[in-house]
């Protein structure tokens, strides 16, 4: 940011070119390196920083969950009553939430911002005279940036030269339709985003081309104003909504419990602090504590994962997303191309090669061209201009007078050329389509020549002219009458293990559709290239005429959506969304950003547009599909790992609430100390804490999962009332055959309720026979069993005697083991098969139609294919 004069945008804009540039101390030639440097230095990078990953904003943010803050409030509390062995165990149970939540979340803060790093943006800056690709965190006032069609501004800056510039600035007001922008000095009236000669940081060039000054960077922009206003909050994946809805059930249920056994225990003439704190301990228990920390440590390992595979991921929480796609909506060009596009050749209206139609292609072209070498600019025409032929082509008695820039509703652009003896000519390219739409007629060898290019997969530019008599100026509206008069064609090859990731993903359940701006009948040439079904396709014309009911009921046997404009692809996500599916785009093109952002699950690669990339929830840096296929089986793992630790905690702790709640009602002492509850807790907690490195059975890979409230509620309620039961079992134990006093109650309820709740982990976590057919992670089995052995021998060490422990007899450990070993072991396993079938068997069943109904699908395809003449897939 210049600090020297400190023009605003408002006295920069007002002013004339001239006058603008000199405010800024800049020439429209551009600045210097070493101008643009002692600037940099001066004013710091043109870059938002928006990642908290501060220490202490780490830290705040673990104490947002009102469990910690009653649990500190509870270890203050303690403090002052002078029970610190009870404060000390409350706040080892705090320090142990907070410092996982903390490690992990700090830890994935700095990978998502080293992540992000590795994604850099470009723009096209005038320095010492030439054109350069800069990065735009280098830029500073002053900087000259060429602007085009599909670039992100990256600053605010000041119009010197435009062509039809229109700029998408929802992101700042908000308003849907582009803005036209220019470079005459604003109305004296306008103010603020009205004004016409500005452009502004993070807007996105709709249509059009410019040139600009820089005026403002980073946080003096005016997208870094408002920043904090603009960081709005993304809305709640369905897991995350998953996720809060437990949480409140949780808290109502410990809630009404720990007021009933509060009153109760006074009503029993019990000390004050001892029920509140009985009380509280009783919430603590029910509330799994490390829920947060579970699922901050998953998504972080699955993070890292997928960081080796060169997998960005922008937002943590999509890694669970990944998981739940069951729709995968694909641009074709980059993706299930190699995206190296080569100009193949030039042809005339007989189909002839031409070496006058290549010239007319390279005239109008809107490649950013330096020194002869291409410097940015779109696929084709950068791709022309690379061609050997072109270097090979005499331009220099041409010149190009003005121009119609290329827009996605046009979708071609055109030329004012003047050639030899001063004769004017308006040159037209783009989509044949739409150039063949503006001819006055069409040669008749021209659509046979047309439908073989396609035929053959070539990405296929028209090119038309007609004569200009003495125009000085160019509009769309000019492009009438015209001379069809070639053709100009590229290929762009499918990648060799795009096939093979296809396949992947719909063994995974995925359905694959094409959404391409390209022509229909080249998507197809791929699609069978790849073995990729096809029994129809809509054209975007096609898509206009339908109904948003039509479109829905089409879309299950669509493949190939042709010819598509953004808007009707976010139609189709929309319309994917109304068929109930979890939706994933994946594309890199200027007009895939809004699908991105519409996306469940927006998907890009590093060489795709920076609108695409910025508005893409995860980017891959190598341009590999079979990576999503990997992060659909990492998602999936994240969810099964979590759904584990919130099936074993929340069953586990049901059964311990009602057990100790209930006891405390019959008994006439508490049947567990509250340092004793805690304790359990503390190291419960510590034995689980593993789980997301834990192994996961494959049929749980194999299908979308989803947040099931119901399945979790009743599983709860089902393993809660068992725990409960041997719980009751080892109180008539204790009672009954043992005789037992207070301490030596307390110590054998806390190891039998500390031993079953830890060691039934192992069935819980698996629907199969444990370590028979599933084994436990190495870490989840040395963490369980040490825990357990803590537990067990706490009794006998001096330790225990700080908590209120007693030593146990031998014989109250045989009848513990023939307990555990036996009963209720048999009693989980019994009861687990039972369980899953019921709640597993529509879903497997419905999985078993839905294989059968994809295989029949499948075959259809092929029939309709081979029936049509097309080559098999």
């Amino acid at each position: 940011m210049l600090t020297v004069n400190a023009p605003t945008l408002s006295d920069v804009a007002r002013a004339d070119v001239s006058n603008a540039l000199s405010m800024l101390g800049a020439r429209a030639s551009g600045l210097s390196q070493a101008e643009a440097g002692a600037r940099l230095a001066s004013g710091g990078p043109n870059a938002l920083h928006t990642h908290e990953s501060g220490l202490l904003a780490v830290i705040g943010r673990q104490f947002r969950n009102p469990m910690l803050i009653l649990l500190a409030a509870a270890a203050l509390a303690s403090i002052g009553f002078g029970e610190h062995t009870d404060a000390a165990i409350i706040l080892a149970i705090v320090v142990l939430s907070v410092a996982l939540g903390f490690i992990n979340e700090f830890r994935a803060a700095r990978a998502v911002e080293d992540l992000h790093a590795r994604v850099r943006r470009f723009a096209m800056a005038r320095r010492d005279g030439s054109i350069q690709r800069t990065d735009v965190t280098a830029l500073v006032p002053g900087d000259v940036v060429l602007l085009d069609t599909g670039d992100i501004v990256p600053a605010d800056a000041r119009i010197l030269e435009s062509s039809g510039l229109e700029c998408d600035e929802s992101v700042l007001t908000g308003e849907a339709i582009p803005a036209e922008k220019h470079a005459s000095p604003a109305d004296p009236a306008s103010t603020g985003l009205e004004l016409p000669s500005i452009v502004f940081m993070g807007t996105v060039v709709r249509a059009g081309k410019a040139s600009a000054v820089v005026v403002k960077t980073g946080a003096s922009t005016v997208i870094g104003g408002i920043a904090l206003h603009l960081a709005r909050r993304l809305p709640e994946t369905a897991f995350q909504v998953g996720l809060r809805r437990f949480a409140q059930l949780l808290v109502i249920i410990a809630t009404v419990l720990s007021l009933l056994v509060f009153v109760v225990n006074l009503m029993f003439g019990r000390p004050l602090f001892e029920s509140l704190l009985f009380a509280v301990s009783i919430s603590v228990v029910l509330t799994p504590q490390l829920l947060p920390a579970i699922v901050t440590i998953s998504m972080a390992t699955g993070a890292r994962r997928m960081a080796k595979k060169s997998v960005i991921v922008k937002r943590l929480v999509v890694i669970e997303d990944f998981g739940n796609i069951d729709t995968l909506f694909t641009d074709k060009t980059g993706t299930l191309t190699q995206g190296q596009i080569a100009y193949a050749g030039a042809f005339d209206a007989l189909g002839r090669p031409s070496d006058e139609i290549l010239r007319l292609g390279l005239l109008c072209n809107a490649a950013v061209v330096q020194d002869g070498t291409v410097v940015g600019g779109n696929a084709l025409d950068a791709a022309l201009w690379s061609s050997d032929a072109a270097r090979r082509t005499d331009l220099s008695e041409f010149r190009r007078i003005a121009e119609a820039p290329f827009d996605y509703e046009r979708r071609r652009m055109s030329v004012l050329i003047e050639g030899p003896g001063g004769a004017r000519t308006i040159v037209t390219k783009g989509a044949p389509e739409s150039v063949l739409a503006c001819c006055a007629g069409l040669p008749a060898a021209l659509r046979p020549l047309l439908d073989a290019q396609f035929a053959s997969g070539a990405r296929v530019v028209a090119v038309a002219q007609r004569p200009a008599g003495g125009a000085a100026d160019l509009a769309p509206s000019d492009e009438r009458d015209l001379e069809a008069i070639g053709l100009l064609t590229f290929v762009d090859p499918p990648k060799p293990g795009a096939k093979a990731s296809l396949d992947r993903l719909r063994e995974l359940g995925i359905d694959v559709k094409i959404a391409t701006g390209d022509n229909e009948r080249v998507a197809q040439k791929v699609c069978a290239d790849l073995g990729v079904p096809v029994a129809s396709s809509v054209t975007g014309a096609q898509l206009d005429a339908m109904s948003d009911a039509d479109l829905v009921a089409a879309l299950p046997t669509t493949t190939i959506f042709a010819r598509v404009s953004p808007e009707q692809k976010s139609r189709l996500i929309r319309a994917a969304h109304a068929l109930g599916a979890d939706v994933g785009f994946l594309g890199d093109g200027v007009n895939d950003a809004v699908a991105l952002h519409d996306a469940d699950v927006g998907i890009s690669v590093d060489t795709a547009a920076d609108v695409a990339r910025d508005a893409a929830d995860v980017v891959l840096l190598d341009k590999d599909l079979g990576i999503l296929a990997d992060g659909v089986v990492e998602g999936r793992r994240i969810f099964a790992n979590t759904v584990k630790y919130v099936l074993m905690a929340t069953s586990s702790n049901f059964g311990n609430t009602i057990s100790t709640a209930v006891a405390s009602l019959v008994l006439p002492f508490l049947p567990l100390l509250p340092s004793q509850i805690l304790l359990n807790n503390l190291l419960y907690d510590v034995s689980e804490m593993t789980i997301p490195t834990d192994n996961v059975d494959p049929e749980l890979l194999e299908r979308p999962a989803r947040w099931d409230m119901h399945f979790i509620q009743r599983f709860m309620m089902v393993f809660g009332v068992i725990n409960s039961l041997f719980d009751f079992a080892i109180f008539g134990v204790m009672l009954l055959i043992f005789h037992a006093g207070i301490a030596l109650f307390r110590s054998g309820f806390f190891l039998e309720n500390f031993m079953t709740q830890t060691l039934v982990i192992f069935a819980i976590r698996t629907r199969r026979v444990p370590f028979f057919r599933s084994r436990p992670g190495a870490a989840l089995t040395a963490t369980t069993l040490l825990a357990a052995a803590a537990g067990g021998l706490l009794p006998f060490l001096p330790v225990g005697a700080v908590f209120g422990f007693t030593p146990l007899p031998r014989a109250f450990f045989i009848a513990l083991m023939a307990i555990i070993l036996t009963a209720y072991f048999t009693l989980v396993e019994v009861a687990k098969i039972a369980f899953f079938r019921r709640a597993i068997a529509p879903a497997a069943k419905k999985g078993s139609v839905d294989r059968v109904r994809r295989r029949l699908h499948d075959l259809v395809l092929r029939f309709v294919s081979r029936t049509r003449g097309a080559p098999p897939p």
